[in-house]
């Protein structure tokens, strides 16, 4: 096979994202570009492919290469109880504000293949408000949203994963929450039942509810300004008044069109109040 980065030009990715658009609606035109290039070269390895006219070719005319190709530029780093400070704060500030709702709607966007979303579901179970929310977890990657169904995750990432936990203000033990067998850790049904799957497009599709959190973290470092701030926008349309918007540690509301509507609840965290 030749040299891939070579074949990578401009001209050829902006036509295959244009055709994209066109023949399926996703538009991944103002992803930043670094990100984007390191992607597809990897789809192209995936796919076993020299150039990207033979790889606009094949997602064109097979619509599960398409979803293949979705999957590998929305692959994310995510595990239970990422950046353990973070639902420490939320359990201890934004836990209480809830407990005064008599239903709690959450929308966790970008919830990749949902570790974050269990994380969640295990917070508001320990805090008592498990019974009375809905979360709604959605991305833009079917194949992601299916695992997530699922709640099916790797054994081994457990111990990591209760680290996480305890250092998040854990109330009991990990292992509490799933059972496992050689291989695998499945989740619990009770953690399952209050929880929408679906999926969405941040970038194409509009607000469908009212929340009263929005969690969108490590999601638009992905993002050039355009879109960031078309996302921004989105979010804040479906965030209730007094509503919890949660973005992740390297993102912010700094020099956005919305960041005079909010507060900042912890200093340390990316946890916004919206006031206006």
């Amino acid at each position: 096979m030749g040299d891939r980065t070579e074949q990578l030009n401009d001209d050829q990715l902006r036509k295959l994202l244009e055709q994209i658009v066109q023949r399926y609606g996703f538009d991944f035109r103002n992803y930043a570009p670094a990100s984007m290039r390191r992607r597809v070269l990897a789809i192209l390895q995936q796919e076993k492919l020299d150039n990207l006219p033979d790889l606009q070719a094949r997602v064109l005319a097979d619509p599960s290469a398409f979803q293949r190709f979705v999957h590998g530029i929305s692959v994310s780093v995510t595990s239970m109880f990422r950046d353990p400070t973070f639902y420490l704060a939320f359990r201890r500030n934004v836990m209480p504000l809830l407990a005064t709702y008599p239903f709690i709607r959450i929308w966790n966007a970008g919830c990749s293949t949902g570790e974050e979303v269990y994380s969640m579901a295990i917070l508001l179970h320990e805090e008592g408000l498990y019974e009375r929310s809905r979360i709604y977890a959605t991305d833009l990657d079917a194949l992601s949203v299916e695992r997530a169904r699922q709640g099916i995750f790797p054994l081994g990432r457990m111990k990591e994963y209760s680290a996480n936990y305890l250092n998040a203000g854990g109330k009991d033990s990990l292992s509490h929450y799933y059972t496992a067998d050689r291989e695998n850790a499945l989740f619990r049904q009770y953690l399952m039942k209050n929880i929408v799957f679906a999926q969405h497009n941040l970038v194409c599709d509009s607000s469908f509810n009212e929340f009263h959190v929005v969690l969108c973290r490590n999601v638009m470092i992905y993002f050039n300004n355009t879109l960031r701030e078309h996302v921004l926008s989105l979010l804040h349309d479906s965030l209730t008044t007094f509503g919890i918007l949660c973005l992740g540690a390297k993102e912010s509301l700094r020099f956005s069109g919305i960041e005079s509507c909010y507060v900042q609840l912890i200093e340390t965290e990316k946890i916004y109040r919206r006031m206006i």
